[in-house]
């Protein structure tokens, strides 16, 4: 099976700007919840619930924020696309 070199590379630069896209949005998540853990924890208030909404809420906001960026960047990587390989 022969893997053609610009294949890979195709597949690995949309590899990382699926990481750059997703990171600001997981890590908003990330400390949302480590937020609530530590004042679950301080509180003693062991509710498992709790952290859903916040996290959920603060995920979708930070997606909101950035949704120009993310549009920008899906059609920077959709215009290199589609120039690499052209009209078929």
């Amino acid at each position: 099976m022969v893997i053609d070199d610009n294949l890979l590379e195709v597949v690995r630069q949309s590899l990382i700007l699926t990481l750059k896209i997703a990171a600001p949005i997981l890590g908003a998540g990330v400390l949302i919840g480590l937020t609530i853990s530590i004042v679950q924890s301080v509180t003693s208030i062991q509710e498992q619930t709790l952290t859903f909404v916040p996290k959920i809420f603060g995920m979708v906001l930070v997606a909101v924020l950035l949704l120009s960026w993310i549009v920008a960047k899906i059609a920077e990587f959709a215009t290199a696309m589609f120039s690499l390989y052209g009209p078929v």
